[in-house]
């Protein structure tokens, strides 16, 4: 008793020192500003909340548009304000037009689809679209189209479509934007706005113009048959968008439109997209458009900021339909200028057009190499970035020298963060265009030298490649490369000149060059008798480099000795040092003491081969000379991804002299299919864990898996995630698979796998790597030898396995003539209606009796022009009838579509 008593009280007493008058929305921000620390504000805040609570209470109406007003000042401040949703209804159901005004005010900011509130809502938007007042109709309009939910849109499409043919051109603006929401939410609801479109774009106020012309472009990027609508059926829209684009460039001054000298920006910008999107794959349109794209191009004033934003969009719109060849030149020069801008936002543009143009126009862009190259030096991460792409992309054959020494000059001076990327690319970049084996061997040892560390694993093993496949300079490697790790003075000679690539980071510790100590000690193990005997010069007017055993001893113990040597360091080196013991004969013994010394080392892998290499020494001696033998030359396969830059693609470019491809045919060669495919990212590790199979995932990639036995079911749990891809045989085991991580696995690794291993596999070199099983009926010993080389498989037509919401994704098929059961699947995506899709995932699944593997896109981002690639192995031991469901997800103009579908149109002839 004594407790209600109190409560009372309080409540009067509160009564008593709330004030008649509600305080203003002006003080209450000046009391709110005046504050000094947080903690005052909330205070503040909590006040004037708790009197606001108290007033709806007592539905005090007089101040309830003051009273939402502050609540939702409040919210912009980001305190909780949902309280207040309940008047925000009363308001809008008010007869006043302030009232109205505040109420649809609050149901924007504070209700959204989610909300059961929001429903509640639908009456009074329907009544206020009928009324006489245009301001109340305008206020109804802007609250549907920014809350409108699929079902609110159904019900009042028919309201907003009447408003679309209004004589009011302030309500046509307003009921055009509605309209655009409205297909976003329910996109069959199109056909009902069609009509109403044509007088949209014809109307002389600027306000319907835009809207009208932005309503069109959502209708076209959202349905193929709309804009196949457009361009057949509306032979006048062409037209009557160049007679307005013609208006806008040759208009005087009018004071009403004018931005910064330019009549209308806003509108120009938006007529320009329409063209591009009419244009695109239209050659009548195209043609139809080009002359006034010449005039925008040339009479716009750049001086200014909404010049260059005009200049940008004619630059998109003449690359993305079929323009003339001069247009395009044009173009480029455009953005050619642009990269000279003092504007870093300005050059930045510039470079991702140029990057997402190079492909159409290649010759045009090599016209400002230079000055892309000058963007290399630029201080900004971005911008720089941006022009190392760029640079990439501008790379062939005929450039290949001029671009390597100023990539290189790069490579060297340039932050961590760039090294992976730069040393990656440099070496793709040789890999497809170099002009012979001298200079594509001088490049790679200058970026191992260059980037230190900060190489990626895919530089290691194509330089061991090269170096296998170059029997006629695997001296000549290891004399660079022993003079680089001795840190000797001198300098690598370019094409018989000397000094093009000095050895300037030969001065680096071990520490931080351990990718170049790998390959080092490769090399050494394999060709480290030609270093003894002084056959290390690739031409008579050389000098050789010589050294004795000992001094090469000494460097490969230093490596094992060394705390700084990583793991893998140290297996190339035990392997090497091991193999030495056959081509070396003084320091035999020594080597033994070494080896036998690993025996009892702390790693696991080191120290099982320290024990096995060492039975080659005493139990083993007459195996040695045979088991350490060097290895055949190793067979180079192109990567299915190309540059990993987004380069153009093109034919792949011979890069061996004649004399050296001799070389290579005369010698015996065993087949070592390599995958140089970017590692998996975080969140395809993560769902690659959840199905299950990937157990030493977190010590490094895991090889394919080539037997249908091996294949793991995934767990109960897992099936809630297996069930989005329903429809396939999905009882058993499945593949489900988003870009797993590379298959290349060194034999060198530290898995506890490994423990295992027969003498051979310890045996093997570290960077040996497989990607696809030998199937068991073939000898891989004598085929070729002695019977017919088997013939092609037919080629296999492509197939569009998913071609909606902007987004084609196609199919080409590609069957290794050594695995009838493997098919490689590339698969391409590229974007429609010139659209950027962000955040591109996909997904596929196949029956229990197959196997995928994906290996990862070769972007997220889709560009108009630009397709991203990705590539899919599906190996089917049992030649059963593939079926495939698939799962994508991309993001385009800030909203995220999901869709899932199923593959049914793969060819027959897959296994057959």
């Amino acid at each position: 008793m004594a407790n209600a008593i109190k409560q009372v009280i309080n409540e009067v007493a509160e009564k008593v020192k709330m004030p008649s008058t509600p305080t203003r929305l002006r003080d209450l921000i000046r009391q709110i500003r005046a504050a000094r620390t947080a903690a005052e504000e909330r205070a503040v805040v909590n006040k004037e909340c708790a009197y606001i609570r108290a007033s709806f209470r007592e539905e005090d109406s007089q101040w309830r548009c003051r009273n939402v007003a502050k609540l939702l000042y409040i919210h912009m401040l980001g305190y909780p304000a949902h309280f207040g949703q309940l008047e925000c209804l009363n308001l809008i159901a008010s007869p006043r037009f302030t009232d109205k005004r505040i109420g649809y005010l609050g149901a924007m900011l504070l209700l959204d689809e989610r909300q059961d509130i929001h429903v509640l809502i639908t009456n009074s938007l329907k009544n206020d679209l009928n009324n006489p007042v245009q301001f109340i109709v305008g206020l109804a309009l802007c609250t549907l189209g920014a809350i409108a939910s699929p079902e609110m849109s159904r019900d009042l499409a028919s309201e907003v479509e009447r408003l679309l043919k209004s004589t009011n051109a302030y309500l046509r603006k307003k009921a055009a934007l509605c309209a655009f929401r409205i297909i976003g939410k329910v996109p069959e609801l199109m056909e009902m706005f069609l009509p109403a479109t044509r007088s949209l774009i014809s109307d002389k106020n600027h306000g319907v113009l835009i809207t009208g012309v932005t309503l069109i472009i959502e209708m076209c990027e959202r349905s193929p048959d709309t804009l196949i609508h457009f361009k057949k059926e509306h032979r006048e829209v062409v037209p009557s968008l160049v007679r307005i684009l013609k208006n806008l460039i040759m208009a005087g001054y009018s004071p009403e439109h004018d931005v910064s000298g330019v009549s209308d920006p806003f509108l120009q910008v938006k007529i320009l997209r329409l063209l591009r999107v009419l244009g695109h794959n239209d050659a009548e349109a195209s043609e139809a458009m080009n002359d006034i794209l010449a005039q925008v191009a040339t009479n716009t004033e750049t001086s200014k900021n909404v010049g260059n934003a005009i200049l940008y969009e004619t630059v998109l719109s003449i690359m993305h339909i079929k323009s003339e060849s001069g247009l395009r030149v044009l173009a480029v020069n455009i953005l050619g200028r642009f990269l000279l801008n003092s504007d870093k936002n300005i050059r930045y543009v510039a470079l991702n057009t140029l990057l997402r143009t190079v492909h159409a126009d290649n010759s045009a862009v090599q016209r400002h190499r230079a000055t892309i190259l000058e963007c290399l030096k630029d201080p900004d991460v971005s911008i720089k970035r941006r022009a190392l792409e760029l640079s990439f992309a501008l790379i062939n054959g005929s450039n290949i020298r001029a671009m390597m020494k100023e990539l290189l000059a790069f490579l060297e001076k340039s932050d961590a963060e760039f090294k992976a990327q730069c040393s990656s690319g440099i070496v793709s970049a040789t890999e497809r265009f170099s002009p012979n084996r001298r200079w594509h061997v001088d490049t790679l040892l200058r970026v191992l030298i260059a980037a230190g560390n900060f190489l990626r694993d895919d530089v290691v093993s194509n330089t061991i490649q090269i170096v296998s496949e170059s029997t006629s300079l695997q001296g000549y490697a290891v004399g660079q490369l022993w003079r680089a790790v001795s840190c000797s003075s001198g300098s690598l000679q370019h094409d018989g000149q000397p000094g093009d690539l000095d050895l300037q980071g030969a001065s680096l510790p071990i520490s931080e060059r351990q990718p170049l100590a790998q390959v080092a000690s490769w090399c050494l193990g394999e060709y480290g008798d030609s270093l003894i005997n002084g056959h290390t010069n690739a031409s008579e007017q050389e000098e050789p480099v010589v050294a004795g055993e000992d001094e090469v001893v000494d460097f490969i113990q230093a490596i094992l000795s060394s705390s700084q040597s990583t793991i893998v360091t140290k297996q190339y080196a035990l392997t090497a040092l091991t193999k030495l013991s056959t081509r070396f004969s003084i320091t035999v013994g020594r080597i033994e003491d070494i080896v036998t010394n690993f025996g009892t080392h702390l790693n696991v892998e080191l120290q099982q081969r320290g024990i096995e290499y060492a039975q080659l020494f005493t139990k083993h001696v007459a195996l040695r000379p045979a088991i350490m033998e060097r290895i055949p030359p190793m067979e180079h396969k192109q990567s299915h991804q190309g540059l990993t830059n987004g380069s153009s693609g093109g034919n792949v470019v011979s890069n061996g002299d004649d004399d050296m491809l001799m070389d290579d045919l005369n010698s015996f060669t065993t087949t070592n299919i390599t995958s140089h495919s970017a590692p998996a990212t975080k969140d395809s590790n993560s769902l690659l864990n959840l199905l299950g199979g990937l157990d030493n995932f977190d010590n490094g990639p895991a090889p394919m898996v080539t037997s249908s036995k091996a294949s793991t079911a995934p767990s109960a749990s897992n099936l809630d995630l297996l069930d989005l891809l329903g429809g396939l045989d999905l009882s058993g085991s499945t593949t489900l698979s988003s870009a797993p991580p590379p298959i290349t696995t060194p034999i060198g690794s530290t898995s506890s796998s490994l423990v295992n291993n027969n003498l051979a596999n310890l045996l093997s070199s570290p960077t040996t790597q497989m990607s696809a099983a030998i199937p068991p009926s073939s000898n891989f010993l004598i085929d070729g030898f002695l019977g017919t080389a088997p013939t092609s498989p037919p080629k296999l037509q492509n197939v569009t396995a998913y071609d909606k919401n902007g987004l084609r994704v196609d199919f080409s098929f590609d069957r290794p003539v050594d695995n009838p059961n493997l098919v490689i699947v590339t698969l391409t995506a590229s974007s429609l209606y010139g659209s950027t899709l962000s955040d591109f995932l996909f997904q596929a699944a196949v029956p229990k009796t197959f196997q995928l593997q994906m290996m990862p896109a070769s972007s997220t981002v889709i560009n108009s022009g630009i397709p991203v690639t990705q590539v899919m192995r599906i190996l089917n031991p049992a030649r059963a009838v593939l079926k495939m469901r698939i799962k994508l997800s991309f993001s385009r103009d800030g909203m995220t579509i999901q869709d899932q579908d199923e593959v049914k149109n793969l060819p027959a002839a897959l296994w057959q």
